[in-house]
């Protein structure tokens, strides 16, 4: 499917303006409130939920190899797992897992 250049200029502002007034409605409208404790503690959990899901996709279905799991990027998750759970270091996880994928893609390929 082919799009003018006119139409696709009128999608990508369509999606900023949907963009904006998603924030706006909660930073703009509730920000100068205090919100409820409940509210707040479930917030904490907002980064931890995302996180997963922008990540899982590239373990699970790695463009890199078709869409196919392979070992190094598997292993690489499980050790940045087990380091963050371990050590409650992110940065340490993040270097872990990334030198893990590094080892493993160099050795197999």
């Amino acid at each position: 499917m082919s799009y003018s250049t006119p139409h696709i200029w009128s999608i990508i502002i369509l999606l900023g303006i949907g963009s904006f007034l998603i924030r706006f409605s909660f930073l703009g409208l509730v920000g100068g409130r205090k919100l409820p404790d409940w509210a707040l503690r479930l917030l904490r959990y907002t980064p931890v939920a995302v996180l997963p899901g922008l990540t899982a996709p590239l373990v699970l279905f790695p463009a890199a190899t078709g869409g196919s799991p392979d070992g190094p990027r598997m292993a690489a998750t499980i050790v940045t797992l087990v380091v963050g759970l371990t050590t409650r270091n992110v940065l340490a996880a993040i270097l872990s897992g990334a030198g893990t994928l590094a080892i493993g893609l160099w050795l197999f390929g």
